[in-house]
């Protein structure tokens, strides 16, 4: 450890209580976050996040080797959150789908509106990351894979039998657009939109099972 790298005692778990502060991995992730998704992921260099958080390269390396790691780390938190949010509405509604999805709409459409929103993590990372093999890639596709699996196994809670598979995919094709329509059309009217279209998504199948 030396005098220019006073950050990196933070690297090492920290003995007794928490206090809550963040680590400095999560500083780092946090500052990316804002970075890749205000300014695109490619436009954003290492350089510029070690000035954000006010660190030294050593210290930035030494939790992420590359950038490509940092991507995924941040990709993967966002995630994470996701899919905190929609186990919490799962909960919240007892399995039923339709509600479920109510509250993803909701969601959706209440971030849509926040200010600096700019359409979904994922679909923006994939757009700048095209090669399926690409590690960001593979967390965008794993990321799209679990929601078509927590639609799946919603659909079938809430006693849908009819091409499961097919609406799942219909609900996460809506989720994608309600992404891109809240930041390029009128964001207000995402959550009806939204929500309207899912429920004749869900209620179409439901009837012919």
């Amino acid at each position: 450890m030396t005098s220019q790298d006073p950050e990196a005692a933070e690297t090492a778990p920290a003995a007794g209580p928490r206090t809550g502060k963040p680590s400095m991995r999560e500083r780092i992730i946090e500052a990316a976050a804002e970075l890749f998704y205000s300014r695109g992921i490619r436009a954003v260099s290492a350089e510029k996040i070690i000035a954000r958080v006010g660190i030294t390269k050593v210290t930035f390396y030494r939790h992420f080797p590359s950038k490509d790691d940092l991507i995924v780390a941040y990709l993967e938190r966002r995630a994470q959150w996701e899919r905190d949010a929609v186990e919490g509405a799962r909960q919240a509604a007892g399995d039923d789908i339709t509600e479920v999805f109510r509250m993803i709409a909701e969601g959706i459409g209440a971030e849509s509106c926040s200010p600096g929103f700019r359409g979904c993590p994922f679909i923006n990372a994939a757009a700048e990351y095209p090669d399926a093999d690409h590690p960001v890639r593979q967390v965008v596709d794993a990321h799209r894979r679990w929601f078509r699996e927590a639609f799946a196994d919603l659909l079938r809670s809430s006693g849908v039998t009819d091409d499961v598979p097919g609406a799942a995919d219909r609900l996460v094709m809506l989720r994608d657009g309600a992404m891109v329509g809240g930041y390029l059309g009128d964001a207000t009217t995402v959550t009806a939109l939204l929500y309207g279209a899912g429920r004749a998504v869900i209620e179409f199948h439901r009837g012919r099972g």
